[in-house]
């Protein structure tokens, strides 16, 4: 294929889809995308994603995090970009759990709603929402400006977010931009699949292949995988 390919990476979506409780979360990007891409001239590498809170059951979340954002800031070829996280106070409806398990019960295949006995009406609670704003909407955004700048040939998203389905739409339609997609999660969105050009499942061996070394030097310091990575 050979193609002038730049790579749209959802940070989140790749963390919680495919490397969320593994050991390859020391993850060099531009290594990871040759792999993936090996008849591919990969020229960028965009990874959005959004900084994350200390909270009390992981205060050191963030920690790992810049750890993380300071490895990826060594390779020449990846551009880093933030969005936002948002809390808010919302009140939701509770549904039904099971004693044994903790888990929400499931009546045809749909949450059980928690009833207050003594009115008959849903019980309701009240939760703390966190949300990460900004990663779909720029990823959507730096698409399109190189498809209409003509910037790359291929554009290779990383992500199951069928937000993105639009942007990718009219990149193809009035760029003639060929579309890759990388599901991090084997059951991704449908249409995302049907409107990409090409699909690439990523496999274990490239994750393990293409770890950053424990420890990365540079020229005002050291960088350290985090301890439970």
């Amino acid at each position: 294929m050979d193609l002038d390919t730049h790579v749209y990476i959802d940070g989140f979506n790749l963390y919680y889809g495919l490397l969320k409780g593994t050991p390859h979360r020391w993850l060099d990007l531009e290594r990871f995308c040759d792999q993936l891409l090996p008849k591919n001239t990969v020229r960028k590498v965009y990874y959005f994603t959004a900084n994350v809170d200390a909270r009390p059951q992981d205060p050191d979340q963030p920690i790992r995090q810049q750890a993380y954002l300071s490895a990826l800031a060594t390779l020449p070829r990846v551009e880093v970009h933030l969005g936002t996280f948002m809390s808010s106070i919302v009140s939701q409806v509770a549904v039904e759990t099971d004693p044994a398990t903790g888990r929400y019960v499931k009546v045809g295949g749909k949450p059980v709603i928690k009833i207050d006995p003594a009115t008959g009406a849903p019980v309701k609670v009240w939760i703390q929402k966190s949300e990460e704003k900004g990663s779909d909407v720029n990823l959507a955004a730096y698409l399109l400006r190189d498809a209409y700048r003509g910037a790359c040939k291929c554009a290779v998203i990383i992500s199951n977010d069928s937000d993105l389905l639009t942007p990718i739409r009219m990149a193809k339609a009035d760029c003639g931009l060929t579309i890759g997609l990388v599901p991090p999660r084997p059951k991704g969105s449908v249409e995302l699949k049907r409107l990409a050009d090409f699909k690439v499942e990523p496999r274990l061996h490239w994750l393990k292949s293409s770890q950053f070394p424990d420890v990365i030097t540079t020229q005002t310091g050291t960088i350290h995988k985090p301890t439970n990575w």
